[in-house]
This record gives structure tokens, sequence and C-alpha cells, in this order.
């Protein structure tokens, strides 16, 4: 296969992009870009024979019909500062390589995460997981911020005094909040990043690693614009459907084409007859969203 030079993604290579208050997000290197995958799906040899929009198309329809290998021989490596909470959900996708920065070997830097007043808001009353979509109000959200920066500079003076006291450094580490900013080196394949922003993009993610993901895709948009907008339109904005939903949605399709139509008959995931909760999902599917 030819090296492939995007020059988009050179344009930008090693350019901070700021996220949240402390942290940011920069592409460090790639491997390829949409002439990769191209060249993975043709096994062929150099810059290939075909017009820019039948690669598109290959493109588009090794993506639509999940023939995810070609995508696979793209790389992207991130640079990434940012709070511990949001690394621990990042984590979990487990399909990457990554390089963290150690409290065993360096002193952490004295930066916390604060959210923004109008990032600030109560546990949501139907969500376990989130907050409600209604910020606090001015005078709560000031007391709260409050609280997050007397505690962090609290417990940075102590991991601070306990390093200059001698202490090891791995344990003077340990009683420091999630608030705290680290930095890792991620390394991944263009078929499990797109995984990771289709998660993390979802409305449902928390926002603070949403706003990580928003910048990675527009990064990963200067090294595979035709890949990103393949992913975009059938994985970030598409849906899809279980067998039960799709019985359900030929019997309204008959049902407004005048056509007499059997009450679904389908089976929904806790055994009972479709409805209740995988209604709610199917309905919430329909409006053009996600629910989980």
């Amino acid at each position: 296969m030819a090296h492939c030079l995007v020059p988009a993604a050179e344009e930008i290579l090693d350019r901070e992009f700021p996220v949240l208050d402390h942290g940011f997000v920069r592409l460090v290197d790639y491997l390829g870009g949409d002439a990769r995958i191209v060249q993975a799906a043709r096994v062929s040899y150099g810059e290939g024979t075909k017009s820019y929009r039948e690669d598109q198309g290959l493109i588009d329809y090794l993506l639509r019909n999940e023939h995810t290998s070609p995508f696979e021989q793209v790389i992207l490596t991130f640079h990434v500062k940012l709070p511990i909470f949001v690394a621990r959900q990042w984590v979990r996708h487990r399909t990457a390589r990554l390089n963290e920065i150690s409290g065993r070997y360096s002193v952490m830097k004295d930066e916390f995460y604060r959210p923004a007043p109008e990032d600030l808001a109560h546990q949501s009353a139907d969500n376990k997981q989130g907050r409600e979509s209604v910020p606090l109000e001015a005078a709560e959200a000031a007391a709260v911020l409050e609280r997050f920066a007397t505690g962090q500079r609290a417990a940075y003076a102590e991991y601070a005094s306990l390093v200059e006291a001698g202490l090891a450094r791995e344990l003077a580490r340990i009683n420091l909040p999630l608030s705290l900013y680290t930095e890792w080196y991620w390394q991944i394949d263009l078929h499990n990043l797109f995984r990771f922003l289709s998660l993390r993009l979802d409305p449902h993610a928390q926002l603070e690693i949403r706003k990580y993901a928003e910048v990675m895709l527009e990064l990963t948009r200067r090294v595979a614009p035709a890949a990103c907008a393949s992913f975009e339109n059938h994985l970030l904005g598409g849906v899809r459907f279980s067998r039960a939903e799709m019985e359900e949605l030929r019997r309204r399709m008959a049902e407004e084409g005048g056509s007499p139509a059997p009450k679904s008959a389908s089976v929904g995931t806790e055994g009972a007859p479709f409805g209740g909760r995988d209604l709610e999902r199917f309905e919430a599917k329909l409006r053009g969203g996600r629910q989980t």
C-alpha cells in the first residue's frame, strides 16, 4: 500500500484543542485516511484507479454493511488531558492502547476540574446516572462551586505537604479527588474509534465526556472525512430496530396504508407482549433519538 498523507490532518498535528476548563485534545499522529480504507478494501497498490466519488461510495458501502476490517487499517493517536472521573469512564473502551502519566513518578499538577455554573444541575428524577436538564439557580451554583474549590485546595495542600515531607509519591497521591486532571496518549483504530464516538456522543453520555468526543470527531474528520460522513449518517444519526420493533413498524405502516393489520404479537425484552418500556424505546427512536 502507498503511504497515505492527508494534508488537512497535517495542518492540525500537535495543536491543542481545548476541552473543559484545563483539558485539551491533540492529534499526535495518524496512519492512513480515506485512501487507506479504499486501498485495504480493494487490496490494491498505489492510489487506486477509481474516482473520488466512487471511493466515497465504497467507504459508505463498507460502513453501512459493517465490513469493519478496512477501517481498522486507519490508526489515530491522541494526547488527551482530562479529569480522572472522565478517564475512568473512557477506559471502559478497551480496544485501544494508552499510556497515562504516573503519580508514582511525577508530582501531580494543581489542576482540578470545576464545572461551568450552567452545567450544574440536580439529580435526574428518571435517569439514575444523569442530571436534570435545568441548571441550578445562580446562588446555589456559586455555593456548590465554592465547596468544590475548598475541597480541592485542601486535598492538594495535604498532598503537597506529604510530598514535601518525603512520603512516597505513590502514597501521597491516594487522597487526591476524581476532579484532578491526568494526561495520556490514546491510540485506536478508526473502527473502534467510531464505536467510542457513537456511545460518547449519545445524549445519555455524561456531558463532560461528550465534550471530548465532540472535539475528537472534529479532528477525525480531518483524517478521514468520507468515513466520518458515513459514520454520522448511518451510525451517529441512525437507529436500529429490533425484530419486535420492525413488526410494530410494519403494523403501523399497514394501518396508515389502509390495509387491515393484526395487532403485533411480538414479544418484548422481558418476555411480555410488546409494550411498556420496549414501546417507550421504540417511540423514542421514531422521534429521532436513542433511548437506553
